[in-house]
């Protein structure tokens, strides 16, 4: 019969491309992960493996067992979440990956309701692009994350992932204080030659928001890259740029900096995301709950953009 444990590290492999990423995801050693590859090899007689260049690619057989084992996995989880539907407590640890602005204004509260409700259930919280915390919830490092998806585009479909809206939350334009001087920001098309600071190139906020400028008739003059948000505030507030932020970064807090409606009042949908496999395990559902209480709060503060 061939080990479970072997099986796991071929779906890792076929997973995150490389031996030494399977390593790192596992914290074992390479060389570890080939030795156990090549028993499982020799366990099942038939070739798993082959070197392209530097990096060994899957043969059709290993993608069939690495196929499998993700359903054998599956199984196993769902096994585990009705024992612990069995129970009359809420126990164990969730893994939830987080983006900044979430993490601001959705974890602290949630993370209240639940030791209020759940004393013996252990939540631990990472941040995490939306992109890579998609990915890993998929590969099994997290159970949980909280993403995000903006106006008018889609993010790829993960067929072993679900999808719980928790709320939509307002973009605006933030601009400097006004100053004695300095020309107001009323529209997108007034901040066309100014300095802009924005995410990092590759990311959905990224991308939105210069599909936004061009939109209006210009190329934004990126000049600050950033995925941290604070930053972002800081930046604006000191007259060194203007940019797009979401309401929730403030986190219940009047914003620092000036607020201006986008055409079309613009909103981004946070939601969660776990594996269809563990979405019914009571611990999973104990933490979305509480988060989309937390998220219908965070939302219910936000003061008016000015």
């Amino acid at each position: 019969m061939l080990d479970i444990r072997k099986l796991r590290l071929l779906r890792e492999l076929a997973i995150r491309g490389t031996i030494t990423g399977v390593a790192e995801a596992l914290s074992f050693s390479p060389s570890s992960v080939s030795q156990q590859l090549s028993a499982l090899e020799r366990e099942s007689g038939v070739k798993l493996l082959r070197k392209v260049g530097r990096r060994v690619q899957l043969t059709p057989q290993a993608e069939l067992l690495a196929a499998r084992t993700a359903d054998l996995l599956d199984l196993l989880e769902q096994a585990e979440s009705e024992l612990a539907a069995s129970l009359d407590t809420v126990t164990g640890a969730v893994r939830i990956a987080v983006f900044q602005s979430a993490a601001h204004a959705i974890i602290p509260g949630a993370l209240s309701i639940l030791a209020a409700e759940y004393p013996d259930l252990r939540v631990e919280v990472t941040e995490r692009a939306p992109e890579r915390g998609l990915f890993e919830v998929s590969a099994r490092d997290f159970d949980l994350v909280i993403a995000e998806q903006y106006p008018g585009s889609t993010r790829g479909l993960r067929a072993d992932l679900d999808r719980v809206d928790l709320v939509t939350d307002a973009i605006n334009l933030a601009t400097p204080p006004t100053a004695p001087g300095r020309a107001p920001v009323r529209e997108l098309r007034d901040a066309a030659d100014l300095p802009w600071v924005m995410e990092p190139g590759g990311t959905a906020a990224r991308t939105w928001a210069v599909q936004l400028c061009r939109s209006a008739g210009f190329e934004p003059d990126v000049r600050f890259e950033t995925a941290d948000l604070i930053a972002h505030i800081r930046l604006i507030r000191s007259g060194n740029a203007v940019g797009l932020l979401p309401d929730l970064v403030w986190a219940g807090d009047a914003p620092s900096v000036a607020i201006g409606e986008l055409p079309g009042s613009p909103r981004r949908t946070i939601f969660t995301s776990s594996r269809r496999s563990s979405a019914a395990r009571p611990a999973v559902l104990a933490c979305r709950d509480a988060l989309a209480r937390a998220a219908r709060d965070a939302t219910l503060r936000h003061p008016d953009p000015a």
